[in-house]
């Protein structure tokens, strides 16, 4: 029993009044799971930030696991050693943490999963998009693009992943249903810009008919179309997400007829799993798996997301102000 607890309970039996006690924090435990990308370094910071707000409900614990995870198990060993009362943290495998994460719950702990989800119901809740759904959303689009017809290469982001695998799923669900579409490639490009540029130089120098591409997004577009613009073949309709520097791309290119559209998983996830969290650890009734749609990013709206006064690195689905995000990814 807690301190705070203990002297609330004596001063009852002793009949007297309890006395007014400063408020007891929680101990959260969040492990950043990579930051080798815009994308997880911001959904970090939303977390951070979060956690800044809260500061007179919350301490947080940080660690890092470098997308190792075996480091993933041992951070959160480490946090049920000290004692946390909740841990948030995205799974960089779905199976490794299940017997760490029993352990956890063994001991009261609370754990809340962001962004990327388990094989087991070890969790308290889970925070994210549906990514089957925004691997659908982009290859819908391309299919009826391209009028059901076209060889398209696709770009995943690392295999293993849930997030990755989820919407390769749904984008090949998609395309299992267009006899038309013949997928040349798929390639584990990491969400990230040289390897898909890499990759993608690579098929067009194999493939001279390459009618679309569909993108998990990451930065890996942009590398598909310097793919394009170096091999000197024309741009083919392509999906994206919403990171800014795509965004202030696809603005220039539209009046050459460029077209894109991007889903996006927002980086606001970060903030809403610490909210969840603390609405845990105080008794609240939450939704296990909470799970929001998709949102989209299509020629219609494009120019209320793209910030031409904010880094390229920014992503457009933020709670972060002006100023986080300036002081998060400094030119």
């Amino acid at each position: 029993m807690k301190l705070k607890k203990m002297l609330l309970v004596a001063s009852v039996l002793a009949g007297i009044a309890a006395p007014a006690m400063a408020q007891e924090k929680y101990t959260v435990g969040y492990d950043n799971y990579f930051n080798g990308n815009s994308w997880s370094v911001q959904l970090s910071r939303e977390f951070e930030a979060e956690a800044e707000r809260n500061a007179d409900t919350v301490d947080v614990i940080y660690t890092e696991s470098e997308m190792k995870a075996d480091r993933q198990v041992s951070n959160i060993e480490d946090m049920i050693t000290r004692g946390v009362d909740a841990i948030v943290f995205t799974p960089i495998s779905p199976t490794a943490v299940i017997p760490v994460l029993k352990k956890a719950e063994a001991q009261g702990i609370k754990i809340v999963l962001l962004a990327s989800t388990i094989r087991s119901d070890d969790y308290d809740a889970l925070v994210t998009v549906d990514d089957v759904d925004f691997g659908k959303a982009g290859a819908e689009w391309l299919a009826e693009k391209l009028g059901g017809e076209g060889r398209i290469i696709a770009l995943n982001g690392i295999s293993g992943i849930s997030a990755s695998d989820d919407r390769w799923e749904g984008a090949e669900a998609v395309f299992d249903a267009y006899p038309g579409i013949e997928v040349i490639s798929v390639v584990d490009a990491g969400w990230d810009y040289a390897k898909a540029k890499v990759a993608v130089s690579n098929l067009l120098a194999a493939n001279p008919e390459v009618d679309g591409v569909w993108s998990q997004g990451g930065s890996m577009t942009l590398g598909a179309i310097d793919a394009f613009d170096a091999a000197q073949r024309p741009l083919v309709p392509m999906t994206g997400e919403d990171n800014n520097g795509y965004l202030k791309r696809w603005a220039a290119l539209e009046s050459d007829g460029y077209e894109s559209v991007a889903p996006s998983k927002p980086t606001w996830l970060g903030s809403e799993a610490l909210l969840v969290a603390i609405d845990l650890l105080e008794g609240e009734e939450v939704e296990k798996d909470k799970v929001y749609e998709v949102p989209m990013i299509t020629s219609e709206n494009l120019s209320e997301f793209t910030r031409d006064d904010l880094s390229d690195s920014f992503w457009a689905n933020t709670r972060l102000s002006d100023e986080q995000i300036r002081a998060t990814f400094e030119d």
